[in-house]
């Protein structure tokens, strides 16, 4: 599209171009466009973000005119439409208000290039003359420049994918149709521009997958994905680590981006040697086919994924073992990344293959890299050969492991501090996570549970190791007693209520649950025991009955409040994840109950509400569901998060009081986490004052629950 405009429709038209001003805003120079930005609805910031698009890939040309010469305007109203056999033309408009729209008569001359030599002459009239004012060779015109406009709003504004504005186009429609008082006509032609919007985007992910699956023969140049580069942080890090010879642990928030961190050091790798290779090592299959799609976005090449379900990597492998013998002789390189799943890499002699290639020129990714500390990976830890090495990780320490965790960090030469370290509380401030209200709820046991609760805990203290604080010859009595008083505390009745209240009020209040995270107590371990630390065809350790009755039980909560509101459970294995995560960020699926799922490696940056119905003393699945929740999203400006928390108040006379006062301490600490990042961290003092009085507890001395 080419357009001619006016310098002049208001004063305060005139300086949206020159300034950056909008209608029904106050001024604001181009310069202090993060101030500008600020300041538009979202609807506006939408319109920008599209015009922005259109300007970025040349499908939008603006010239702006004025008369040479006295005081008045360029007031033509001229325009052509065309295809390549035929056009349009038109003389006259509408003003695009509602008035006029709807109650104005208003009219306008429309010329067919194709209805007769009188209207194709007026229509070729109109052409030539647009034509040879957007050329530059109408004199009586004086041209303003528009480069500064063009510049800021490329630079200003996201660089989004059409699908992505067509996504946002769709809720913004969804939700104007909603509105009261709208004339019948106009709900109607919304409801169409929805169904056309919808069409639209269904088309553009079909011929992304016919993309996808069509040979790509021409290698497009590696580069970093986004226009403005790396984040300071982010090239800090690669400093850091090229400082520390090639070998680094950081330790960086879930959300602040690990991922691109680490490809962007293997980007500096290519740009100084010419060539990139790596291994990079995931938990999961999801993380696989993730990272695959993180790889594509840097225009990395030659990517072959190593997990159970895909036969064809083992000759993949070969072959390039092959070709890098060959290209070593006649002293030249190939590229190639490798994605496995931990399991996969320990598997048989996968890893003998794996560890093949060049030492020193292959670089090892470990996402999740606490995962290394795995029995089966420790013992062959020593045998990894390459050299250029990098651990991924919100939290690298393992829990009561500091022996493994001593090794992991030798490993990745980070015995004396991480290689790089980007907190939470530092991307917050920053803000690059966003800002989050805490709520823990403490829930009380019914008579009945406590009673059952009091019992077990009774048999549970014998095993207890209070110079400790763990459990001492673990055998299968104690494992059943343990998942007996864990079941107790995840099917506590209370919990049910205290949930269908919050999501009443929060229905109340927005009149949906949009973009709501469940965590559903999940596993048929008792607390003490570490999360597996290695998946592969599935996403999750397997599941007990009851841990699918409870999904089940919070799934339904959801759908007895309205019958318009729409839940999902995502679970492990389950085939349609990519559409599910899809419908959630439209928010044409609003609320999704997961178990673990959700814990490593599943983006869902669109989230606002979480309510975590499973307590976890594992620091490492409290910090992932934390960031989880915190990501950043251009429609998000700040994140829910509410604690269902199960603290049973033992007589302090009891053999099993410490037993009791010990394990809290792990529940509060995950509490206090939350709440000292929180907007509004008094709350949780106050919400468990009682609870820490009777145990003795202080939550906010120094560091530690004392």
């Amino acid at each position: 599209m080419r357009l001619i405009i006016n310098d002049i429709l208001t004063e305060q038209d005139k300086t949206a171009f020159a300034n950056g001003t909008l209608d029904d805003l106050p001024f604001f120079d181009l310069d202090d466009l993060e101030k500008l930005k600020s300041t538009l609805s979202e609807r506006d910031a939408h319109f920008f973000e599209c015009l922005s698009w259109l300007i970025r890939n040349n499908r939008l040309e603006v010239k702006i005119v004025a008369p040479k010469e006295g005081i008045g305007i360029s007031h033509t109203k001229t325009g052509v439409f065309g295809d390549r056999e035929d056009y349009v033309a038109f003389d006259g408009s509408c003003n695009f208000s509602r008035t006029a729209l709807v109650d104005n008569i208003e009219s306008l001359t429309v010329s067919c290039e194709w209805d007769g030599n009188i209207e194709a002459e007026k229509a070729r009239d109109i052409k030539d003359d647009f034509e040879t004012v957007f050329n530059g060779k109408d004199e009586s015109v004086v041209y303003m420049t528009t480069e500064q406009v063009r510049t800021q709003l490329i630079d200003g504004f996201k660089d989004k994918s059409l699908t992505a504005l067509l996504e946002e186009e769709y809720k913004l429609i969804e939700r104007h149709t909603k509105e009261k008082d709208l004339p019948s006509s106009v709900k109607h032609a919304l409801e169409k521009a929805r169904q056309r919007v919808s069409a639209a985007i269904d088309k553009l992910k079909e011929e992304k997958q016919e993309k996808k699956e069509v040979v790509i023969t021409q290698e497009i140049e590696p580069c970093f994905p986004y226009p403005t580069g790396p984040r300071d942080y982010q090239n800090q890090a690669f400093e850091n680590w090229k400082a520390n010879n090639q070998k680094g642990l950081f330790a960086m928030a879930t959300g602040t981006g690990k991922t691109i961190t680490s490809l962007n050091c293997l980007l500096e790798i290519y740009k100084r040697n010419g060539y990139y290779k790596a291994i990079i090592l995931v938990p999961t299959i999801t993380l696989v086919n993730q990272w695959e799609q993180e790889c594509e976005k840097f225009h990395f090449s030659n990517v072959i994924k190593v997990y159970s379900k895909n036969s064809e990597w083992r000759s993949k492998i070969e072959r390039l073992l092959m070709a890098e013998e060959y290209k070593k002789a006649k002293d030249s390189s190939q590229n190639f990344i490798i994605i496995s799943t931990y399991a996969s890499f320990t598997r048989g002699n996968v890893f003998d293959i794996l560890n093949g290639f060049e030492r020193s020129k292959v670089l090892l990714i470990a996402d999740e890299a606490h995962n290394m500390g795995s029995p089966t990976i420790m013992k062959r830890l020593g045998d990894i050969k390459y050299l250029r090495r990098i651990g991924l990780s919100a939290t690298p320490e393992r829990q009561f492991d500091d022996e493994t965790n001593r090794k992991l960090f030798k490993f990745f030469g980070a015995e004396k501090q991480y290689t790089y370290e980007y907190s939470m509380e530092e991307a917050i401030e920053n803000g690059v996570l966003c800002r989050y209200f805490y709520y823990p709820h403490l829930i009380r046991l019914t008579d009945d549970e406590f009673q059952k609760y009091v019992e077990l805990s009774l048999k549970i203290s014998k095993y207890f190791n209070f110079n400790t604080n763990s459990f001492e010859n673990k055998d299968d009595i104690l494992m059943s007693m343990l998942l007996a008083r864990k079941r107790i505390v995840h099917k506590a009745a209370n919990k049910l209520t205290a949930f269908n209240q919050i999501i009443n009020e929060r229905y109340q209040k927005k009149g949906n649950l949009k973009y709501s995270l469940v965590y559903v107590p999940e596993g048929t371990k008792p607390d003490y025991i570490a999360d597996s630390d290695v998946f592969d065809s599935t996403d999750q350790v397997a599941d007990d009955i009851v841990s699918d009755r409870l999904i089940d039980d919070y799934t339904e909560a959801v759908m007895k409040l309205d019958k318009f509101i729409t839940v999902k459970k995502f679970v492990s294995g389950q085939k349609d994840r990519d559409k599910v995560l899809s419908d959630f960020a439209l928010g044409k699926l609003q609320v999704l109950t997961s178990m673990k799922c959700l814990d490593e490696g599943v983006d869902v940056p669109r989230s606002e509400l979480a309510i975590f119905c499973a307590s976890t003393g594992n620091p490492r699945q409290f910090i992932q569901r934390r960031g989880r929740i915190l990501r950043k999203h251009p429609d998000k400006f700040m994140a829910e998060i509410h604690d269902l928390v199960v603290a049973p108040e033992m007589n302090p006379g009891s053999d099993s009081f410490r037993m009791e006062r010990a394990l809290l301490k792990g529940e509060l600490m995950r509490v206090k986490h939350f709440s000292m990042l929180s907007e509004n961290p008094s709350y949780s003092q106050l919400e468990f004052k009682s609870v820490m009085e009777h145990y003795g507890l202080n939550m906010y001395n120094n560091d530690h629950i004392v």
